[in-house]
């Protein structure tokens, strides 16, 4: 089928220009050539050939654009011409002549001329007319003849009049055009890429590679000026480009990764909190993560504590258990032993959130503190912090950690990952579980069977309740009792801040049991799979939806092995059941009153849903037909075999439950007797008399019979098993296509950026113009995607999701496609790598659009049962064999034959097992509607009848139950297998004894074995005669099925063990083609070889299939090969196919062996390398004592071998190295292989490069740039030195100094005059601390550029046209801005001194990365023994290493150019290793630094460590064990050592860091070891680093023994160079360069002597510019080496910064070690004098004149310092306010003046054995309280100042605001070590009821520091003792005023506040008077009374 387009000429244009027209249609698209200066009409007469797959339908349409042609510009548009080709499909050809419409769709004048004929399927054709396409003679004279292109893609109408049929020569051209595109080594179609299977049914679309010239040729006939950066190439797919296509791709990695356990670090460090709600707290900070918690330290009063305490948990589970743990951090106030403590706020995130993170991990990150149980509170503080993961493997760079002096953004750098908005609102999450379906059994049944037969009843064996859990939290709905079907209508909401920073909901249905519950099934919602964070974003939102859950099993068992598959880990082997659910969110409105503010877990009932909400039932049908089942696996056994297939639990007679699944299928039938009818007659075209079409799921069981030792097949020959099975379900098919026309867009993306990867790896010419072709698909495809997806929009039962989802999928490809248009234009040459990586960002988007998250027809699965037993299983996605009629939205492998592996299911297939093949199987499988189903044979191979059951025997439309093939194909197969390389060790000596094993239809045959090599040349011929393919010939050729090759390592006893696996296809040959080229003899290719996931290695080999004709074999071409009589009945690979060899000489350097380990418990003594290559190999001389010098005595040695012209296919070369035992006994101690020789090729030099280089002088001007100021001398200067280099030590810059006069240019005043550092004071870490504060600038720097030259991309790519022009900016954009930066800013003064200190450069990695290994001209091989392990977890390369060859090796083609035998000074002895040291022993002092170490791994059980290093070099060990640093994680060392060594026997120095413990041994944290040899050996010079100026005193002093001028002369000599020169005026030459510079320096006493120093040290450091013998020479640095630890491997445990000298013994003896110990604190103290407060709010009513007042005072200390907190006496019954002290206090202090931070030694507890020494920053801390005598004292307020920068304070009280403490950032800052002395007004502040900052008083102080030595000098008092007192206050009456006034407040004492009582206590008394008087009077009376007195 094709659509073939002449496009004749296009009339009316306007002006004169030249034109270029585009067709396309299905995203092909096909430009014309170029036609130059036409006027008012082009006439193109050009013909494009569509080849196509699937008929077209009559809405497609066909587009075709007219351009003005531009070289320089991208191209302008004039008009276009769309078509519907409905009339063309009905009639077949149409001519027609039309206007084309521009932008707005309205017509323009010009018009355009063509005709269109479509071929369709039965080939019917438009009558063919033969004047218009038969080429026309002028098309030819235009292009020359020889310019008309023959590929597919562009394939030309005279093709068509040959005699061939048109099916046939598009076949023909494509194989043609493919075996011309230089099949080269890596083919593009190589079945052993790990591809996708891709869009099958476009493939013939793909026009074939196009070699260089033909786009030469294709370039010229677009126009003779084309540019070539506007080509680009349409995707190539090699040998499977063709027609029929009834295959799809296999998929070669076998082994399910998902459920494997792996390591994971967690690493938090919790640094500080501020602004933490409430007062005076004691705050402590929980972590959490998963179940384990560590809680930091306790901080006393204070509201923004500091701890600095790191943390770490360790884990062992898969990746998706991981990533969904909850990291928690929360802050707790005053806990201790007895109670918890409050909780004053959290935060929460989960893992995966910080694994997705750039380097893993988020760095000085501020969490936002909110109240779970509070909603409405808002925030309650910062928490600052580290958080990264690592997984095995991965390596965090941390960010340089140098002093954080950068102020402190907590908005700016919020813990919340890019996009997450800083005010996060609270959300509910609404997840509605409505009901279930097809759940499995779940108990045993003994029980149900005897209630049944008691009592009758029948109970469902599940008692189903649905678990949510979701951000730490869990909630469950009720229990349904005994229901397969339950119905729950309840939702569950959780409330969680939004965007939630979890990213996964776990949905999980579980069975309760009286003894423990289990899972059922569990389902994950990505939210960022259902929500989308655009400005047309949505919110989360989902269903009602169904979700299938898979996992184990549904066969009942107690004891379920793959119980862990229902947790969701893994991929599950079975369809468990299915959820209908929905999600909802809503943000909660906190101001809200009614709000419940609760954040615990609530279920509730929720509205049920319509019982079609989630879609209308459709009957779908599943067809399946097995081709073949082959590679059985012998351990099955031989019982028969049978093969299943189960859509949901639909074809599962063993244990599905598919009863009630029927219930509600159609709206009708309610009962359970209905059901029968209801299958009757579902199906509309088989209605009534076919009776009923009942499901056939299996197949028949079979005997397998023997194909190998290790396989069995299935004897299926002619007769294929069939199966079909009828399914209901929501007919939800849209959201399936959507997914599949994405999906194939992505499939065609990733092939295409294969290809392109393919061609930059295997260097072939243009890969950019590919890539340009893969964007031009790209965003066809995405076009194509908009007109499709849009069609049936109004669908009832679309949910919300859908169609959010579909309006963001259509924006994003919308706009992918523009960005693909645009990168189109922009990719160049030179460009190809960055715009490479921008495409593979679309592909990994692609795929996250394209998986649609609300599931509809559950997978489909295939099992194989042996025995009524299931044994392996197949999972294959529905979508991917879903039917439609539009091709894009078809599956890839709907009515496709697919190869597929049947795999163990669960744990079974974790490791080797899962690597062996359960079976390998040929399927064809049809999923559709069951009213579409009239096509489901069409994708089978032709050439069968139907067999059917006897009820169906006449219906056509029945489907057969198996297929009876009559044609039958007979072929030969002839395997080519020439070599396999870097194959995997499995023997224990490291190497294997491999053999293959080719696997085609049922037959196998083996290689040879090879013993003891890991890259096997077997160059053999494997024949397989009599191969029986059924199906017609023609689609044999097409599409043959695959080849699998195994490779095995043989074993003496026992099985052979599995090495790995490939695929490949053969090339065809019919019987009545020719065998000759371009097709034959087949190219060797390289197939890549995986052993589970991992790849393990290629193989070279071709492979073609010979149709047998009738004439025999006899018509086969002759194996004509050289007949290798020695090696027997093999056959060697034949002359055509086996490489082309030349003689090449391979030349090795043997330089000594290291580190060797015992082999069998003996020592190795007497070693000896063997070199082998091809079969040629030399032995190095014999070691004779390893132990005195393990070197060699004989340098170089050569060999000559035969090897490949092609440098791809050059064999590896082997190292060994054996052992010379006694009695003549060799044993191997271990090998390696350099599987790849090009590094070591020699190529000679360019002549032409090489006399540029020699002209005239160059002068390398030195002249500093800019006279801004002195910039760093060189560190930051490397960015903008290109040729010219400047180097600014100026005279006028010794001048200054020594006068000190003028701060760096533009300060100006008295200001910089003080800080001018003094010499005196500087040290070497001065110099540390600037290089450290250089090196942050240049990352700030190089970051800045990134997201500039980033920001750029986006706009380019957004404005497209512009871009050639903004290119140009680009490289000059970094330049200004460092100009900029470099201007000095007037206002921050204190950066100046940096300026003035030489730095040195710190390297925050190891040297070697930076140098390249300093394997310049030595390499190291490892050596490799014992076998790889199974298991990825147990053996990594480092434990297989058993020694070092040391060495290098050169390859050439012989004879070698003249020149080099020619040069003076050529040694014939050393071949092409001229100049090479003698590797004799050398004595050499080497002095190791080691500078700190930080981040290190906890050791203690408090979370610290107590660091010491350990360094071990030879025999030399040292343990600095008594210097150990207590309780650091961040340890300072700052200390050097010396060790003499000798090498080449001690070379390997570790630098080791232990923990120190009291009891018990020292526990090892970690290590880093670092080979001295190579960089004493390098020509980097890497023994001591040259610094950056020279001075002979000082803290910079030259520490090489060697003067620069000695260095100099020294590398001149060596590298034959001419110089160097020392001329006047400070000029000196090297070869051609002249560098100019100072000649003068100052000794101590400032005496200037002449020098030639400084000049030889500017050569030295720009020695990489000098031609030939230059290279980049190791400069003064500090490395950053991460520490490992042999138990936790891969995974860094800290990070040491150090470095290393180097000195030869035989030469002077170096000056003394520099100084690098830490600097000792400076003992400071700092005076406070609190003069007055003011405005202090009043507390207390007054007792006796009932007036508001205070009992103020005032309490300070330095932060770390709370127990030194020091009072003022107290002002009572202050009225106003106001308060006088005069008081001063006084806090001694140590300070780190570098590092800003106070020092403070204490004891951790009572038990802690020492003091710990803690750094903290140095705050000062003021607070105002109020006195109570009886109860807790009041806190009214407090302030915080930073010592290094806070606010000045205001000159009166009344400019004292609350702006000072929350303006910070505008005001000017001080800092008290600067200004020594400071007065002035601060506020107190303390936060109100709503949390607001509010000023609560206002203290006047006095700050005053001092120096120890000061302070001594002049001592003064605390509070106002002696010395220099302080007068007493001179507090004012009002607290006195009852006493000065005594009737006021009497009257007021008696008249207004206790009048009542005063009365009442009157009363009283009278009252106790008169009862009193009662009493005494009363006996009295009472006597006179009686006596009658």
């Amino acid at each position: 089928m094709a659509l073939v387009l002449q496009l004749r000429s296009v009339s009316g244009l306007r002006g004169k220009g030249d034109r270029i027209a585009k067709a396309a249609f299905r995203g092909l698209s096909f430009y014309t050539r170029v036609l130059e200066n036409c006027e008012d009409e082009a006439r193109f007469e050009e013909t494009f050939r569509w080849p196509v797959a699937s008929s077209i339908d009559g809405n497609e349409l066909l587009e075709i654009q007219v351009f003005n042609y531009s070289k320089v510009f991208s191209n302008r548009l004039i008009g276009t011409f769309r078509m519907v080709l409905q009339k063309v499909v009905a009639e077949g050809q149409l001519e027609v002549m039309d206007t084309l419409i521009d932008d707005n769709n309205s017509a323009i004048q010009t018009s355009i001329s063509i005709e269109i004929r479509y071929q369709a399927l039965d080939g019917t054709v438009g009558t063919w007319n033969d004047k218009e396409f038969l080429e026309t003679p002028s098309v030819h004279s235009e292009g020359d003849g020889r310019y008309s292109l023959e590929t597919d893609s562009l394939l030309s109408g005279h093709r068509h009049g040959s005699d061939v049929s048109p099916g046939k020569s598009n076949q023909q051209s494509t194989e043609r055009s493919f075996r011309r595109a230089g099949k080269g080594v890596f083919s593009a179609m190589k079945l052993g890429k790990t591809r996708p299977s891709k869009d099958e049914h476009r493939k013939q679309d793909d026009p074939a590679v196009l070699e260089t010239e033909d786009l030469d040729r294709k370039a010229m006939r677009y126009g003779a000026g084309l540019e070539p950066d506007t080509i680009s190439l349409a995707s190539v797919t090699a040998v499977t480009t063709n027609v029929s296509n009834k295959r799809s791709k296999p998929d070669i990695r076998m082994e399910p990764s998902a459920g494997r356990p792996m390591d994971y670090q967690v690493s938090v460090t919790i640094i500080e909190a501020r602004q933490l709600v409430g007062l005076n707290m004691d705050p402590v900070v929980c972590v959490e993560v998963g179940e384990e918690k560590k809680y930091t330290s306790m901080k006393e009063s204070t509201n923004c504590p500091y701890y600095n305490e790191y943390f770490v948990f360790d884990f062992h589970v898969p990746p998706d258990v991981m990533f969904d743990k909850i990291i928690k951090l929360s802050v707790i106030h005053s806990k201790n032993l007895l109670r918890s403590g409050t909780l004053v706020g959290s935060f929460k995130m989960d893992v995966g959130t910080v694994y997705t993170q750039p380097e893993h991990q988020f760095y000085h990150k501020w969490a936002i503190l909110s109240d779970p149980e509070d909603l409405t509170a808002g925030l309650k503080g910062y928490l600052k912090c580290d958080i990264a993961v690592v997984g095995k493997g991965d390596n965090i760079k941390t960010p340089h950690k140098a002093n954080e002096t950068d102020e402190d953004d907590i908005e700016g750098n919020l813990l919340l990952p890019d996009g997450v908005p800083p005010e996060r609102q609270w959300a509910r999450f609404y997840i509605k579980i409505y009901r279930a379906e097809g759940l499995p059994r779940m108990n045993t049944s003994i029980m149900a069977n005897v209630k049944k037969a008691l009592i009758g009843e029948n109970k469902d064996l599940v008692d189903p309740y649905v678990q949510v859990a979701f951000a730490g939290q869990k909630g469950k709905t009720s229990i349904q009792k005994s229901s397969y079907e339950p119905l729950w209508n309840e939702q569950i909401i959780f409330t969680e801040m939004f965007p939630p920073l979890c990213k996964r909901i776990k949905v999980q249905i579980r069975d309760s049991d009286k003894v423990n519950d289990v899972a059922i099934g569990t389902h994950f919602i990505d939210l960022r799979k259902i929500s989308n964070e655009g400005d047309k974003g949505f919110l989360p939102t989902f269903g009602p939806a169904w979700v299938n859950m898979y996992g184990s099993t549904r066969n009942y068992t107690l004891m379920d092995e793959h119980q862990e598959l229902n947790e969701g880990l893994g991929e599950g082997v079975s369809f468990r059941a299915r959820l209908l659910l929905g999600l909802a969110v809503e943000i909660l409105d906190t101001t809200n009153p009614e709000i419940n503010s609760s954040t615990e877990v609530q279920v509730e009932q929720a509205t049920a849903v319509a019982d079609n909400c989630s879609g209308k039932m459709e009957e779908f049908f599943l067809f399946g037909a097995f081709l073949e089942a082959t590679m059985i696996d012998r351990k099955i056994g031989d019982k028969p075999i049978n093969f299943e297939v189960t859509i949901g639990n639909y074809g599962n007679q063993v244990d599905g439950s598919s009863k009630p699944l029927l219930r509600r299928k159609k709206e009708g039938g309610d009962g359970d007797e209905e059901e029968s009818e209801l299958l009757q007659n579902s199906s509309e075209d088989e209605g009534g008399e076919d009776g009923e079409l009942v499901s056939v799921s299996s197949s028949q069981p079979m005997k397998p019979l023997v194909t190998d030792r290790n396989y069995f097949h299935l004897p299926y020959l002619e007769k294929k098993p069939c199966i079909y099975i009828r399914s209901w379900w929501q007919d939800q098919r849209r959201r399936l296509y959507n997914a599949n026309i994405m999906d194939k867009i992505a499939d065609k993306l990733e092939e295409g950026l294969n290809d392109v990867q393919e061609m930059i790896k295997t260097e072939k010419p243009h890969p950019e113009r590919r890539l340009r072709g893969v964007l031009e698909e790209l965003s066809s495809g995405c076009l194509r995607f908009l007109t499709l997806a849009d069609k049936d929009q109004h669908h009832s039962s679309r949910t919300r999701l859908d169609r959010e989802r579909l309006k963001s999928c259509m924006r994003e490809l919308e706009n992918m496609a523009q960005q693909a248009t645009a990168l189109r234009s922009q990719v160049k040459r030179n460009t190809m790598k960055d715009k490479l990586k921008l495409v593979q960002n679309f592909l990994q988007k692609l795929r996250f659009l394209a998986d649609e998250p609300q599931h509809t027809i559950p997978d489909v699965f295939i099992w194989m049962m042996s025995n009524n037993k299931r044994i392996a299983y197949a999972r294959i996605p529905s979508k991917d064999i879903l039917y439609s009629i539009v091709d894009e939205e078809m599956g890839k492998d709907c009515a496709k034959v697919k190869t597929v592996f049947l795999k163990l299911p669960g744990k079974r297939g974790f490791g080797p097992a899962g690597w062996t093949v359960q079976a390998k199987m040929e399927i064809y499988l049809w999923l559709g509607l069951n009213k579409q189903r009239k096509d489901y044979l069409s994708g089978l191979p032709c050439g069968f009848e139907e067999k059917k059951v006897p009820r169906g025997q006449n219906l056509p439309s029945f489907p057969p139950i198996s297929l009876l093939y009559t044609k039958k194909q007979v072929f030969q197969l002839r395997a080519h297998m020439y070599q396999a390389r870097s194959l995997f060790a499995a023997d224990s000596s490291g190497l294997s004894d491999p053999f293959a094993r080719v696997f085609f239809i049922s037959q196998s045959q083996c290689t040879e074995v090879l013993n003891e090599t890991l890259c096997p040349t077997w160059d053999q011929l494997l024949v397989f005669d009599n191969v029986e393919l059924y199906g017609e010939a023609h689609e044999m050729r097409d599409d043959p099925p695959i080849i699998v090759i195994e490779i095995y390592d043989q074993d003496t006893v026992g099985k052979a063990d599995f090495m790995g696996r490939t695929f490949a296809k053969p090339v065809v040959k019919m019987s009545d083609e020719q065998y000759c080229p371009p097709r034959f003899p087949p190219q060797l290719e390289y197939y890549q070889i995986y052993r589970g996931n991992a790849t393990a290695g290629d193989l070279l080999a071709a492979f073609e299939l010979l149709q047998i004709g009738p004439g025999g074999k006899s018509d086969l071409p002759p194996i004509d090969g050289p007949t290798d009589m020695d090696r027997g009945p093999i056959l060697p690979v034949p002359l055509g196919i086996r490489p082309v060899l030349s003689r090449y000489r391979v030349e090795i350097l043997f330089w000594g062996l290291r580190d060797l380990k015992r082999v069998n418990l003996a020592q190795v003594d007497r070693p000896r390398v063997d070199i082998e290559c091809a079969g040629k190999g030399v032995q190095s001389a014999l070691i004779q004592n390893y132990k005195k010098n393990p070197n060699f005595s004989t340098l170089v040695k050569w060999f000559e071998v035969d090897l490949p012209e092609n440098e791809l296919l050059h064999p590896p070369l082997n190292i060994r190295v054996v052992d010379c035992r006694a009695f003549g006994r060799y044993t191997l101690v271990g090998s390696h292989t350099v599987s790849s020789l090009r590094k070591f090729i020699y190529r000679p030099p360019d002549k032409k490069a090489q006399h540029w280089n020699m002209a005239g002088e160059i002068v390398v001007n030195m002249e500093p740039e800019v006279p801004i100021k002195k910039m760093d001398t060189m560190v930051k200067l490397e960015a903008n030195s290109d040729a010219v280099v400047k180097v600014d030590v100026t005279e006028e810059e010794k001048e200054k100094k020594k006068k000190k006069k003028k701060g760096g240019g533009g300060g100006g005043g008295e200001e910089v005059e003080e800080e001018e550092p003094d010499e005196s004071m500087l040290d070497w870490w001065s110099k540390y601390f600037a290089s450290i504060e250089t090196m942050k600038e240049q990352l700030r720097q190089q970051e800045a550029a990134a997201a500039e030259a980033e920001e750029k991309e986006e706009t380019e790519i957004g404005e497209g046209s512009k871009a050639q022009v903004k290119n140009k900016d680009k490289s000059k954009a970094p330049k200004d801005d460092k100009k900029k930066k470099q201007q000095p800013v007037p206002e921050l003064p204190e950066k100046k001194n940096k300026q003035k200190i030489d730095e040195l450069k710190v390297f925050n990695k190891e040297l070697e990365a930076e140098f390249d290994n300093f394997e310049d001209w030595l390499h190291t091989f490892n050596l490799l023994r014992g076998k790889i392990g199974d298991n990825d977890d147990n053996a990594t390369e480092e434990e297989r290493i058993v020694g070092r060859f040391k060495g290098s090796m050169c390859v050439y083609k012989v004879p070698l150019p003249d020149d080099i035998t020619k040069e003076a000074g050529y040694d014939p002895t050393f071949g092409m290793f001229q100049g090479i040291p003698s590797n004799d022993p050398i004595n050499v002092l080497v002095r190791v630094y080691i500078v700190r170490a930080t981040d290190l791994h906890p050791a203690d059980i408090n979370g610290k460590a107590d660091p010491y290093i350990a360094i071990k070099l030879g025999k030399t060990d040292i343990k600095d064990k008594e210097n150990y640093i207590s309780k650091q994680l961040n340890p300072v060392f700052g200390k050097s050592f010396d060790i003499e060594a000798t090498f080449p026997m001690e070379s390997m120095l570790t630098v080791a860091v232990y923990d120190w413990d009291l009891v018990g041994t020292d526990d090892l944290i970690g290590e880093t070891k670092i080979d001295l040899e190579n960089r004493f050996y390098s020509k980097h010079r890497a023994t001591c680093g040259v610094s950056q100026t020279y001075s002979i005193h000082g803290y910079n002093t030259w520490r090489d023994p060697m003067k620069p001028s000695q260095i100099l002369s020294k590398l001149c000599k060596e590298g034959k160079v001419d110089g160097p020169h020392f001329g006047p005026g400070g000029r000196v030459k090297v070869a051609n360069r002249v560098f100019t510079g100072p000649t003068e320096i100052e000794d101590e006493n400032g005496q200037k002597k002449p020098t030639d120093e400084h000049l030889a040290l500017a050569v030295l450091r720009h020695w990489e510019d000098i031609p030939r013998a230059g290279c980049r020479l190791v400069p003064e640095h500090v490395e950053t080496r991460p520490l490992l630890n042999p138990d936790k491997p891969g995974i860094e445990q800290g990070r040491l910064e150090m470095w290393v000298d180097m000195f030869p013994m035989d030469m002077p003896a170096p000056g003394p070690a520099i100084d690098i110990s830490p600097r000792k604190p400076k003992k400071y103290e700092l005076r406070v004098i609190v003069w007055n407060t003011d405005e202090v709010i009043l507390e207390d009513d007054d007792y006796f004149t009932g007036e508001k007042s205070s009992d103020i005072f005032v309490r300070g200390w330095l932060k770390g310092q709370q127990e030194d907190k020091q009072d003022t006496d107290v002002h009572y019954h202050s009225l106003t306010g106001e308060g006088n002290f005069n008081w001063r206090y006084i806090f001694p202090f140590d300070y780190l003046m570098a590092e800003e931070k106070i020092v403070i030694s204490k004891k951790e507890s009572m038990f802690s054995w020492d003091e710990t020494e803690y750094k903290i920053p140095a705050r000062l801390t003021l607070q105002v309280w109020d006195a109570d005598h009886f109860s807790a004292d009041d806190f009214l307020g407090a302030i915080e100042l930073d010592l290094n920068r806070f606010p000045r304070g205001a000159k009166t009280s009344k400019q004292c605001s609350l702006e000072m403490v929350t303006n910070e950032a505008e005001l000017p800052m001080i800092s008290i070590f600067k200004q020594k002395r400071v007065k002035g007004w601060w506020p107190f502040v303390a936060r109100d009821e709503n949390d607001e900052l509010e000023i609560t008083g206002k203290v006047e102080a006095e700050l005053h520091l001092l120096t120890a030595e000061e302070a001594e000098k002049s001592p003064a008092g605390l509070a106002r003792n002696e010395p220099d007192p302080l007068e007493k206050p001179n507090r004012p009456d009002t607290s006195f005023i009852w006493f000065l006034n005594p009737l006021k407040s009497i009257k007021y004492l008696i008249c207004t506040r206790y009048k009542w009582l005063i009365i009442k206590i009157v009363l009283a008394l009278l009252l106790l008077i008169m009862v009193a008087l009662f009493l005494y009077s009363m006996p009295g009376y009472m006597v006179k009374k009686l006596l009658g007195a």
